[in-house]
């Protein structure tokens, strides 16, 4: 599958979507604008690739829609170099533009079927992870702890406590909390014990789930 022209005028007009949204940070428009997001969908969805909407991949799970993915990206404030942990590999979308942004990120993936799949596909159309793992996302990466930011890409009904301890002292989590329709929440830890609460409105999230280890 190439990616064509067609595909990068479609890409820009769906960077200027989410401009008239309130997307702002030009790294995160710069990596939506790069990053060909219909590479990481089946082929039957290729006409919706650059839709800002959602789409079914593998295990029943989703892409997100680029715009929750820009707003997620934008919340954490990554910077080149920053140690970041991701919460739900998925099909690698969110993955790429992380590394887009300059993240060195480990992330984690519940989902034998997408880890197998996206641990293969991300290095095959040039994005590498520092680490991906298959593994429960509750749990966090403590070896690797702590991290600048921390992203969850699934919608989770409490906020596990292992992922803000994994914090380093002003890092930040991103995670969308609540059961059928979620809150984006972020955490910034200010110290040992201490944490800044900001909520960002309703979206909406396939379940992040647990005890798969």
């Amino acid at each position: 599958m190439k990616d064509t022209f067609r595909h990068k005028g479609l890409r820009q007009q769906l960077v200027n979507v989410l401009i008239d949204k309130g997307i702002k940070q030009p790294g995160v428009l710069k990596a939506i604008g790069k990053i060909p997001r219909h590479l990481f969908m089946d082929s039957g969805f290729l006409d919706h690739a650059y839709v800002d909407k959602a789409f079914p991949i593998a295990a029943d799970q989703t892409i997100s829609q680029p715009y929750t993915v820009a707003f997620q990206s934008e919340l954490l404030q990554v910077q080149p170099g920053d140690k970041v942990l991701e919460i739900g590999t998925g099909s690698g979308y969110q993955t790429a533009v992380l590394i887009e942004l300059g993240a060195k990120v480990y992330s984690i993936e519940r989902q034998q079927e997408l880890f197998k799949k996206t641990s293969k596909f991300l290095p095959q159309i040039g994005y590498r992870a520092k680490s991906l793992i298959f593994g429960d996302g509750y749990k966090g990466l403590p070896d690797e702890a702590p991290f600048d930011s921390i992203i969850v890409t699934a919608g989770a009904p409490f906020v596990p406590k292992p992922l803000l301890s994994q914090l380093k002292v002003g890092g930040r989590l991103v995670i969308p909390v609540g059961v059928d329709v979620q809150t984006m929440t972020l955490f910034i830890r200010k110290g040992t014990k201490e944490f800044e609460q900001h909520e960002f409105g309703e979206f909406r999230f396939v379940p992040l789930l647990e005890n798969k280890n």
